[in-house]
């Protein structure tokens, strides 16, 4: 069997959770795990499933109402032990200060470009896995 990675991905907007399930695919890369998805579309979801543990990556949309990926970032870095790497999606490149302001391990720009999304979700799991073994 091989091995999965469960993805956490935060936003308001169901047309964004597409855009990251789409650009990811069954796996971001070939030496990637196969990934499965946890939706969420609010910020106490988002907290309930990292209370229960087995989320791998991050995934939270800078835009998202009523609280952004940002500051839910910030948030969780602070109050969730072992917390999962997260990538924020931001509106607009000149945002990716304020991604480091939230603790976020990786930004992408909105809409998400697929190439670069997958490279980046790539690198985070590949740094996870290195960070359990």
């Amino acid at each position: 069997m091989q091995p999965t990675a469960t993805v956490l991905v935060y936003s308001d907007n169901s047309n964004t959770r597409a855009q990251v399930r789409l650009a990811t695919g069954r796996r971001p890369a070939p030496d990637a795990p196969l990934v499965e998805f946890v939706e969420c579309a609010t910020p106490d979801a988002v907290i309930r499933e990292l209370d229960k543990g087995g989320i791998d990556v991050c995934v939270l949309d800078g835009e998202a109402v009523p609280m952004g990926g940002m500051g839910v970032c910030r948030q969780i870095k602070d109050e969730i032990f072992n917390c999962p790497p997260a990538l924020v999606l931001i509106g607009r490149p000149q945002d990716a200060w304020l991604a480091t302001w939230s603790r976020a391990d990786a930004a992408v720009t909105l809409p998400v470009d697929p190439v670069e999304f997958a490279a980046s979700l790539a690198s985070l799991l590949r740094r996870r896995n290195l960070l359990s073994a």
